[in-house]
């Protein structure tokens, strides 16, 4: 019987695959140390980036192999990078991008060298994820990151102070300004169409290094203060995959970035794109969908918790053999933890812990 087993197991190695849990890690400012995120079980790779290089400049090999070395000293795997950061000038196909589409270039070689496979990016204009709120209080007593249409449609960003995730803070009111009235003039057809140049530039460099490149969502999947966001769709994800039709152009699949449109059935999604291979990197977390239909709270990663049905979501991704990463993502503050909104230990802790148990249900009942 066991011959037969190893035999089976030999003819069938190709077909053996495992999802790789990850957690995202803020290098030595993160008050949570790669020792305690090595204690979450099956926990196998960190993600994280090279925070102290500005945008648009090559990262040097020193700084890429010390993080290296820290990771894996730790015990873990290096390699996923979340993210390298796109350049306002190649965003906005200004004469100056190629530079730094050439910078890109190199950081993708330099990065590959290392071992790295997955470098996760965005190409939302001027910020990344928007709330209204990084502390709300909710009924069990948690915090939590929330967007209410409401206090976001009270937001001013070129008359006020407002600072929002992903913000450059180097920018003056004056070129804050100019960036939004360029934004405007080009409209989201120039989005994609600079998304497209710069894709055609970066995806050959990819493959030549055999790192896939996977674009995250835009968070929340909506325009946020007349500036253009593309990536937000079935319809678009479909249109940005045949821009560059090759396995090495991937996705991000957040699933509270979409999921937080009631329009994106994220069962369905998952599904679909997991069963292409075009799923590079995952990041699983929960969101409760208001009654406006537009609003929404960061919810605990257990299913009934939120509007989202997790364990339908790694479902799709188990029945069609996912091996990519997953990371929990954002958490609640929980048991008294401070620190980066979303970013504590303790609940997505808690969140990979339901994940791995949900996916070690479906192996056993396959």
């Amino acid at each position: 019987m066991l011959k037969i087993i190893l035999i089976w197991i030999y003819k069938h190695k190709e077909e053996i695959k495992n999802m790789k849990l990850s957690f995202r890690w803020y290098g030595d400012s993160d008050p949570i140390s790669l020792e305690y995120i090595r204690q979450i079980p099956t926990m196998h790779s960190i993600v994280t980036a090279v925070y102290d290089v500005p945008v648009g400049q090559e990262w040097n090999m020193e700084k890429i192999t010390s993080l290296k070395t820290k990771v894996e000293n730790a015990g873990l795997h290096f390699d996923v990078i979340e993210s390298v950061p796109v350049h306002e000038d190649i965003k906005l196909g200004l004469p100056t991008r190629d530079l730094y589409i050439e910078n890109y270039k190199k950081n993708i070689r330099n990065l590959s060298k290392a071992g790295v496979k997955v470098i996760c990016y965005n190409f939302m204009p001027v910020f990344d994820w928007t709330r209204s709120q990084l502390d709300k209080k909710l009924e069990d007593g948690s915090t939590a990151l929330v967007y209410y249409k409401d206090q976001v449609d009270k937001l001013d960003p070129l008359n006020s102070n407002l600072s929002l995730p992903g913000w450059d803070s180097s920018y003056t009111k004056e070129e804050m300004a100019e960036l939004f009235k360029q934004y405007k003039e080009n409209g989201e057809e120039g989005l994609w169409a600079n998304l497209e140049y710069f894709l055609k530039e970066i995806i050959p460099v990819a493959e030549e290094c055999d790192i896939k490149m996977a674009i995250h969502p835009d968070d929340p999947p909506w325009p946020i203060f007349g500036l253009p966001r593309i990536i937000t769709n079935e319809a678009n994800l479909d249109r940005f995959l045949k821009l560059v039709d090759n396995k090495y152009n991937g996705l991000t699949l957040c699933t509270g970035s979409l999921g937080s449109g009631n329009f994106n059935d994220m069962v369905y999604l998952v599904d679909k794109y997991s069963a292409m291979e075009r799923i590079h990197f995952i990041h699983v977390r929960n969101v409760k969908l208001l009654d406006d239909g537009v609003s929404f709270e960061e919810s605990a990663h257990y299913s009934k918790c939120g509007s989202l049905d997790i364990v339908g979501i790694m479902n799709a991704l188990h029945k069609n053999n996912f091996d990519g990463y997953l990371r929990p993502d954002h958490g609640r503050m929980i048991w008294g933890e401070t620190g980066k909104p979303g970013y504590g230990l303790y609940d997505r802790a808690l969140g990979a812990s339901y994940i791995t148990g949900i996916w070690e249900t479906l192996e056993r009942i396959k």
